[in-house]
């Protein structure tokens, strides 16, 4: 049985949102859709994200409060392994896969497969336990980071790495990929989690950890669901404090740019966060961070606070102004990208950081990216696909110069998104090649490129291959344009090969490449 929130959203809620979609569509409104979205956007999607944002909240709040999530999540796993044994009875005819609808995740991409696939119910969404003494927290695999943040930074925790969008889940990050500023000390968010809870393609439950089950905990992250269905999840919690004191570090030459940003990064001991927003070829501003709990006077910054500007438009200024310092509130620094969705917001409603519109309406932003992207007409869809470019490419930090060359070549598409890591040499798909553990960057591509030999296809092709000849990662959310067996090269699928045959996966569950390619997945 689904539980009271789920049924809510699922009977009655979302199709309420079908029924308005069908009758938007009927009185031949897409025009409007297309030409006027923000409209749409303001008047309708804006207040039914608070109403949803509401709800949810509340919803976690209870369950966490009176301590019912753990008492239901056993039955909750019971229901999956139902499902899954039931597929069995009835002779395995299609592959599985979970039953959240495709628009419903972070993803602008659509999951089209699910639609021929055998859907299984996973309606795992709560915080399970947080075990200070062993500085864990447990969770089901579509609790947010909104959700983490609420409830661990009141208790004087966070995750060592924790991504910036609100509605970004543990289970994404972990089956896809998750980063965040302070990747640079502590790798990816796959590199903080302890072990892994799943229900496999005989029904049976199975945890694995660095200890248990080495194999398939390696083999878990950037799998994409494709070994098993992700039920519950241990992550490493750290103390946390009440600020963020940051630096704003303008650049005024590429030299300098990348000069800068690879002094900082490789300052671990000394930043525990690090983030380069690049403007133009010629200019960028580098960010530290460090968490505190002395913050100068007036030197205060609640940033994500509806009527601040966008953090992307703040931090420009300091191109004018010079180097600045100020102190961020813990959960407004991790999520300072998300009332403007990093900078994507811009397009859908171009005067969303106009001062009048975020004191008047600030409150309500952002829309939901589901609700964006269930209420998409084809036309708008095309015009995505089209225009648009939302990639992440993780590229040696040592190839930066030249990638960041490549990008404005295919794209000329500005801000740039520069975040740095450390890719550790563990088993599995995503590792650097030369056995030893080596810094990266996510170079992020968000929103319509300037460059006026753009296409889509072909510019991302050319992006794709010189990401691969750089012996670097393309992140899966994203439209991938690779063959089969440029995926391959670019991904070690040894260990998950083995995992899959040993698994009895062949039949249970397609590919990875089989749900992320773009060619295969419509």
């Amino acid at each position: 049985m689904l539980d009271y929130p789920s049924s809510f959203l699922i009977y009655f809620a979302v199709p309420t949102m079908l029924s308005v979609v069908a009758w938007i569509r009927f009185r031949g409104l897409e025009y409007v859709i297309v030409n006027y979205r923000w409209v749409f956007v303001c008047l309708f999607l804006l207040p039914v994200s608070v109403v949803y944002d509401i709800f949810m909240y509340v919803r976690h709040w209870l369950v966490f409060r009176f301590n019912s999530a753990p008492k239901q999540h056993e039955a909750r796993v019971k229901r999956v392994q139902e499902q899954v044994k039931q597929w069995r009875a009835d002779g395995c005819q299609t592959p599985m896969c979970t039953a959240r609808p495709g628009w419903s995740n972070i993803s602008f991409r659509r999951g089209l497969y699910k639609k021929r696939m055998r859907n299984i119910e996973v309606n795992l969404i709560d915080i399970l336990s947080v075990d200070t003494e062993r500085q864990v927290v447990r969770c089901e695999p579509m609790v947010t980071m909104g959700q983490v943040t609420a409830c661990l930074n009141p208790l004087g925790w966070t995750l060592p790495v924790l991504p910036e969008l609100d509605d970004l889940t543990v289970g994404g990050l972990i089956m896809g990929v998750g980063i965040e500023t302070s990747s640079h000390k502590y790798g990816l968010f796959q590199h903080c989690c302890i072990s892994f809870e799943l229900v496999l393609a005989d029904g049976s439950v199975v945890k694995c950890s660095k200890d248990e089950n080495p194999d398939l905990f390696h083999s878990v992250p950037w799998s994409y669901g494709t070994l098993g269905f992700l039920v519950a999840a241990e992550l490493q919690i750290v103390p946390a404090k009440k600020f963020v004191r940051i630096e704003y570090k303008p650049a005024h030459t590429n030299k300098d740019v990348l000069r800068m940003f690879e002094e900082e990064t490789n300052k671990q001991a000394d930043n525990q966060f690090v983030e380069g927003l690049v403007y133009s070829t010629d200019e960028a501003v580098i960010m530290t961070a460090n968490m505190t709990d002395y913050a100068e006077p007036g030197k205060i910054n609640a940033i994500g606070n509806f009527w601040k500007p966008w953090f992307f438009r703040h931090v420009e200024t300091y191109l004018k102004t010079g180097p600045g310092v100020e102190y961020i509130p813990l959960r407004h620094y991790y999520h300072r990208h998300t009332r403007s969705i990093f900078w994507e917001l811009e397009d859908i409603i171009p005067f969303g950081n106009h001062p009048v519109f975020r004191y008047l309406c600030g409150w309500m932003v952002p829309p939901k990216i589901s609700l964006l992207k269930l209420t998409q007409g084809q036309t708008i869809k095309e015009l995505y696909e089209r225009y648009q470019v939302i990639q992440d490419m993780l590229v040696p930090l040592k190839d930066l110069g030249e990638s960041l060359q490549v990008f404005d070549k295919e794209l000329k598409l500005f801000p740039l998104w520069l975040c740095p890591f450390k890719l550790y040499a563990w088993p599995g798909m995503v590792h650097p090649e030369g056995g030893q553990d080596e810094m990266y960057v996510d170079i992020g591509a968000y929103g319509t490129p300037k460059q006026p030999h753009f296409s889509t296809i072909p510019s991302t092709k050319k992006l794709e291959a010189f990401v691969m000849k750089k012996k670097g990662f393309q992140m899966l959310y994203a439209d991938s344009y690779l063959s089969r067996d440029d995926f391959r090269r670019m991904f070690d699928h040894t260990l998950y090969d083995c995992l899959r045959k040993s698994l009895d996966c062949e039949k249970a569950f397609p590919e990875v490449y089989g749900k992320v390619n773009r060619k295969v997945r419509d």
